[in-house]
């Protein structure tokens, strides 16, 4: 199955390496590289993740460490949607997008 991020997602991605790399630039590199490697474990397996219909319509999560990714699928392709920190407000990341 083929694996896409949003923008944000994207944006989600620098934003975790740039907070790491203040104390660990090498361990910001490597964070980076497991949430990918994440994905692509979600990319084999999405219907296997919780649904969230609490924030969307479609849309699963999957934790690592102290991040969540956010993901929709259809049969060709998972898409990451957002990487978000667990102790944020996740609803309202959610709202703020749709806006």
């Amino acid at each position: 199955m083929q694996l896409a991020f949003t923008p944000l997602a994207e944006q989600d991605l620098e934003a975790i390496a740039d907070y790491i790399a203040n104390d660990n630039p090498t361990r910001a590199l490597s964070f980076v590289r497991e949430l990918r490697a994440r994905c692509q474990r979600i990319a084999a397996s999405p219907v296997s993740y919780r649904l969230r219909p609490e924030l969307s319509d479609g849309i699963r999560s999957c934790v690592h460490g102290r991040y969540v990714i956010f993901f929709e699928s259809s049969p060709d392709v998972v898409l990451i949607v957002r990487i978000l920190h667990s102790a944020r407000d996740l609803p309202a990341a959610f709202s703020q997008d749709a806006e």
